[in-house]
């Protein structure tokens, strides 16, 4: 198939087997249910991004939020997605010019040095180390590079995150679930279990959330909820619940629609927080500014649209809010 670029044939094949021999940048998404990284030759770029992008190659892997499994754990992912990245690409340690790592869990300069030192244990002096929360480059992949406007991320945690053009950035929720990330993938599931077992014991109303979710994970009581639980709390394996209760609310479910009404309330108060914190709506609310909407919660895939419910909460007060769904997150 042929592929143009700058209205020529572009060879892309050709280049991206002779971009094996050259310099090449990583550039890692590090998230709590999955890890990305992506080994790119080092190019000139034109103010437009050549369409497909020269990826030489593509890892993934699992979680590599520090809060979730353990800085051991978040720095072996980390480690062997880049290696697998390179080795995938026909390149090694000694092609990296650059390393771009945005990762949740980076939520104080601390967390950043600490990733930033171990970084430079692999790399050589020379290699140009980037460290931010992963936030960050959700912003940039809806705004072609520019950190202006705010982003909303939900998926199995979420957070808002945002920067005026001058610099000034804020953030809001994205402290994990102890401290209440509600409207996340795991705040949905975790108040869909705790609707169960409230149902169950005399304490909330009845539910369909307890018959579909059982059948889900294969028990045949909620009693032995309790057990499922706690054997492995991980935070990715209760978002993954998401689409029971989103079902459950599709079909009538008061409870569930209760669940997804509180979280879209959530999410959107997030995005509020961090727009007038940092004016972005300006005097008058009706300034218009980038807001980039990313994450599993948000994928307009269910007539229980989630993200669309933020967006329509949101226009209310910030008219101006232009909602931007990144084709590369």
């Amino acid at each position: 198939m042929k592929r143009y670029r700058n209205g020529e044939i572009w060879d892309f094949e050709h280049e991206v087997a002779v971009a094996t021999n050259r310099p090449v940048i990583l550039g890692l998404d590090g998230g709590t249910t999955s890890t990305v990284c992506i080994c790119m030759p080092i190019m000139p770029f034109s103010d437009a991004l050549p369409d497909p992008l020269p990826v030489l190659a593509r890892a993934v892997a699992g979680c590599s939020n520090h809060n979730s499994v353990g800085e051991t754990a978040a720095r072996e992912t980390l480690e062997q997605v880049m290696a697998d990245a390179l080795s995938k690409s026909g390149s090694n340690r000694s092609a990296v010019r650059a390393v771009c790592l945005a990762v949740s869990g980076v939520n104080h300069p601390t967390d950043q040095q600490r990733i930033l030192t171990w970084l430079r244990d692999i790399f050589p002096t020379q290699v140009k180390l980037y460290v931010r929360n992963d936030a960050v480059a959700a912003l940039a992949s809806g705004t072609m590079g520019k950190l202006h406007g705010c982003v909303l991320i939900a998926g199995t945690g979420t957070i808002a995150y945002g920067f005026t053009e001058d610099g000034r950035e804020a953030r809001a929720a994205g402290a994990g679930p102890v401290l209440g990330d509600w409207g996340s993938g795991y705040g949905i599931a975790a108040l869909a279990l705790t609707a169960v077992i409230r149902a169950h014991d005399g304490r909330g109303p009845h539910t369909m959330l307890t018959s579909t979710i059982l059948q889900t994970l294969g028990l045949s009581s909620a009693d032995e909820l309790i057990g499922w639980t706690y054997a492995d709390p991980s935070w990715a394996r209760i978002a993954a619940l998401v689409p029971v209760v989103v079902s459950c609310a599709e079909a009538g479910d008061e409870v569930a629609n209760k669940i997804l009404k509180e979280a879209v309330q959530e999410l959107a108060l997030s995005v509020k927080a961090v727009v007038q914190r940092l004016g972005l709506c300006g005097a008058d609310r009706k300034n218009s500014f980038p807001l980039v909407m990313v994450g599993g919660v948000l994928e307009a895939n269910q007539r229980w649209d989630i993200g669309r419910e933020v967006m329509d909460f949101i226009s209310k007060d910030y008219p101006g809010a232009h909602p931007i769904r990144p084709k590369f997150a």
